[in-house]
């Protein structure tokens, strides 16, 4: 069984700053790529940031240059450290990963976290 744990939600006022953290755990062989995503109420599930292995990123273009994406392999941890954080940044923050669970199946299995909700307001 593969799992995956977000921590680090909560209320930041306008303007402050928060770090999302991923703990990966179960029989994993390796993670291609680690992503978050949010949802906030009534809207879709929206990719925020990716990185794959070898560390290369993807952002939404909302969040460029506040939010920065970080894993550590050997850790099997991701991190979302946001900056600057905007009320429309309110949402539930999910942690998505791709993982191989052995080294004779190339076929990825996609693992969602349960989600850590972030609160934008004064």
């Amino acid at each position: 069984q593969v799992q995956l744990v977000e921590s680090g939600g909560g209320l930041v006022q306008p303007g402050g700053s928060l770090r999302l953290s991923c703990a990966a755990s179960g029989t994993i062989f390796s993670i291609n790529v680690m992503g978050w995503y949010r949802q906030a109420p009534g809207k879709e599930r929206e990719l925020v940031a990716e990185i794959t292995s070898g560390g290369n990123t993807n952002y939404a273009d909302s969040v460029k240059g506040r939010f920065t994406i970080s894993r550590d392999n050997a850790k099997k941890m991701g991190y979302l450290q946001m900056s600057s954080l905007k009320p429309e940044d309110a949402a539930v923050y999910y942690c998505n990963a791709r993982i191989r669970k052995n080294p004779y199946i190339a076929r990825a299995l996609e693992v969602w976290g349960q989600g850590t909700p972030v609160t934008v307001s004064s």
